[in-house]
């Protein structure tokens, strides 16, 4: 009974965690389009990336060191929910006049102390389950996947919900919804089991900020497969910028401005985290048949379909139909590259450095390769000019789907199955 009570908590912090996400992610760019700030959508996803590049480390060492990993977890949502509320409030009075500058810095602010909650509250949960006595590589991932299921449900309220009769999806109350998730779970998050801290521990400046993991980089097939990590990596911010700007451009045809996808082009982008949560459960059997190189190519050209099915689609039946597969296949783009990925990090590296080399990976991906990718996108997207032709959306697609066609063979060609090297 106490462990049942203990699960039920840990899913609720879970589902507040990737709620407070959902809100807005996926939907930030329509309403950004909307508001005549569509040429810098890319600088507002990139951010996510940048702030990943140092601050999961820096509150890390904070929670590690010198405040409890749950009162930095309600830290840091009560100030990334307050920044969110004040970009919201910012909006709201600027009403159709918003400006980058303000509304960046406030973003920016806000998204600089939410990146690191995710790291943080995966540690809260594994601390509670292990004073339980529980095993967390074993009951972990089931709870794991509340988390999705939040991150759906946020999407969709914000899909169907109006607000003074404009859904959310297409208002700066999106931003409101983040920020209020995220104070609900500042002041929930201080309910959870106390985590210790190890301010006698004394450690070298590698170590604490996980530099020795980069003595991975001699080795060559790992430094191969960081290289393409952060070059796939510069995949997965893509279509959470664009992909719901991308559906809401069709508003502009008449005989598409009414279809599902154009009118819930929240709910539809939602298929890709139901996906996701099915995906996860594939990977075991996957990695165990095919190895790690197969079940990584599986994903890379998984995302060569994830933007070719976006170029060739449209709103009407059945090209429809080409948006739903990008969002079944999805779940195989992102879960079998970042999940399996990890997985290889772990088997393959040291006690010592595993949890550092993680971060290598998360940093190549999530930090070096989404900044990159999310820049390099947006030169895209304008050098189509598809804010003022929409109909050269596809030609943007189609190039980001020759990109990851092009990272696929060349990781085929460079990267050895380390299951065939141990054959050898």
């Amino acid at each position: 009974m106490k462990n049942t009570q203990l699960k039920f908590r840990l899913v609720l912090m879970l589902v507040l965690q990737y709620a407070a996400w959902g809100a807005y992610l996926t939907s930030l760019g329509r309403y950004l389009g909307n508001s005549g700030l569509g040429p810098q959508i890319k600088w507002f996803f990139a951010m996510q990336g940048i702030v990943s590049i140092f601050m999961p480390t820096l509150m890390g060492i904070v929670a590690d060191r010198f405040i409890p990993a749950q009162k930095t977890l309600s830290l840091c949502h009560g100030l990334a929910g307050l920044f969110m509320l004040g970009a919201g409030f910012y909006c709201m009075n600027a009403g159709g006049s918003v400006q980058f500058a303000p509304l960046f810095i406030l973003y920016s602010l806000s998204v600089a102390f939410y990146m690191p909650t995710i790291a943080i509250s995966n540690s809260v949960a594994y601390n509670a389950m292990g004073k339980a006595g529980m095993d967390p590589v074993k009951e972990f991932p089931p709870i794991r996947v509340f988390g999705t299921v939040g991150f759906i449900c946020s999407m969709l309220i914000t899909n169907f919900v109006k607000i003074g009769g404009v859904a959310m999806q297409d208002s700066y109350t999106q931003l409101y919804s983040s920020g209020i998730l995220s104070l609900v779970l500042c002041a929930y998050a201080l309910s959870m089991p106390e985590c210790e801290i190890n301010r006698g521990e004394s450690k070298s400046l590698a170590e604490a900020f996980g530099l020795k993991a980069f003595t991975l980089f001699k080795d060559g097939q790992f430094a191969v497969f960081f290289i393409f990590s952060m070059l796939l990596g510069a995949s997965l911010q893509i279509t959470n910028g664009y992909a719901n700007t991308f559906l809401g451009s069709f508003a502009a045809d008449p005989a598409l401005a009414n279809t599902f996808a154009v009118k819930n082009s929240n709910a539809l982008i939602a298929i890709s985290q139901a996906s996701e949560t099915l995906c996860i459960l594939l990977i075991p059997i996957c990695m165990k048949k095919f190895g790690i190189k197969k079940v990584m190519l599986m994903a890379m050209f998984a995302w060569v379909f994830r933007f070719g099915f976006f170029g060739a689609g449209n709103p009407a039946w059945p090209g429809v139909l080409l948006f739903v597969l990008s969002c079944i296949v999805y779940g195989v783009a992102f879960d079998f590259f970042n999940i399996s990925g990890s997985l290889y990090v772990n088997e393959n590296t040291t006690p010592d450095i595993r949890s550092s080399a993680q971060g290598v990976f998360m940093l190549m991906t999530n930090g070096l390769g989404a900044t990159i990718g999310t820049l390099a996108a947006g030169k895209v997207v304008e050098a189509c000019d598809v804010f003022n032709t929409p109909a050269n959306w596809s030609t943007a697609w189609y190039i980001f789907a020759g990109y990851a066609c092009l990272v696929g063979v060349l990781f085929a060609i460079l990267f050895k199955d380390p299951q065939k090297k141990k054959v050898a």
